[in-house]
């Protein structure tokens, strides 16, 4: 790990293992800006007009990977991230500690663990109540990736009707989602979002995803995020575990925790571990999916 200046922001920390790197601010923060191969482009969207900056009320997305607490409401979920954050430097991971939200009352956290020596990430992100009173709230984790690629979303095992009456899973869908946008794939195994840059209009959705990950395909790389699913728990936004939401210049990766009512100075927990693999075709459909992005989500051991 070493210090840098990252586009203007001169506290920034650079982790490598010389396969991957990333990079972490506490000018704003808790984020990380950048992820990717060590030489190559960063799989993260950054926000040019918006790199350096901080300070002031606006709340501004920058780019990168960021933690959230769910359910969104504005103006609760849009608190400026604009000031700086604590390091600090454990024997086997970096934490980031951002001062308390004033209008919330909620304070963030991440720990960062870079493997040793292959192209895995584990991002352990934490909400922390330093209320008087419990506040009901999930942890959610967004990363803003780059644009031109495209969200893989598992579905649970198709089954024929007489074999399965009930429901297995559900597909949440916003106010402005359009399922008939060129943009979504939803085929039978797995729903796909394509980023375009030419977009006019944004488009979301989330699903209950028991199989514990999500994936985005993009210039021949693979991005996996994987997680723990937790059975028969309350999730957000009618039992979303992963949602996804795009327009014109990004596309956003995210997973979300069960709701939990966090008492008074307790903490909640949820970790992702990120995943990075070279050569992968980007699918058009299942049976894409099945051949070139399934083996490597099976490889991808947390």
């Amino acid at each position: 790990m070493e210090k840098i200046n990252y586009k203007g922001w001169p506290d920034c920390y650079h982790l490598s293992n010389g396969l991957v790197d990333l990079v972490v601010t506490t000018d704003v923060g808790p984020r990380i800006i950048r992820f990717g191969f060590v030489g190559q482009g960063n799989e993260f969207k950054e926000y040019e007009q918006m790199l350096g900056k901080t300070g002031g009320g606006e709340w501004r997305i920058y780019g990168g990977h960021r933690l959230w607490h769910a359910p969104e409401a504005s103006p609760r979920t849009y608190f400026p991230d604009n000031s700086p954050v604590q390091l600090e430097q454990h024997p086997d991971f970096v934490r980031l500690i951002q001062p308390t939200e004033t209008t919330t009352g909620i304070q963030k956290e991440m720990d960062i663990r870079l493997a040793a020596n292959e192209a895995h990430v584990e991002v352990s992100h934490r909400l922390r109540n330093a209320n008087c009173w419990t506040v009901e709230l999930a942890p959610w984790a967004l990363s803003v990736m780059a644009p031109g690629g495209k969200a893989i979303i598992p579905l649970p095992p198709r089954a024929a009707h007489a074999e399965a009456l009930l429901p297995v899973n559900t597909v949440a869908l916003w106010a402005y989602t359009d399922m008939s946008d060129p943009r979504w794939t939803w085929g039978g195994k797995y729903v796909l979002l394509r980023q375009d840059p030419q977009a006019t209009k944004a488009q979301k959705a989330g699903a209950m995803v028991a199989d514990g990950w999500i994936a985005y395909a993009r210039n021949g790389h693979l991005f996996v995020v994987k997680f723990d699913y937790v059975p028969g728990a309350l999730y957000p936004d009618f039992g979303c575990s992963v949602e996804t939401w795009t327009d014109a210049d990004m596309l956003e990766v995210e997973t979300l925790g069960p709701l939990v009512r966090l008492q008074p100075g307790a903490t909640v927990e949820h970790i992702e571990h990120w995943f990075l693999f070279s050569d992968v075709p980007v699918p058009d459909n299942d049976a894409d999916v099945d051949n070139y992005v399934l083996p490597k989500v099976r490889a991808a051991t947390m």
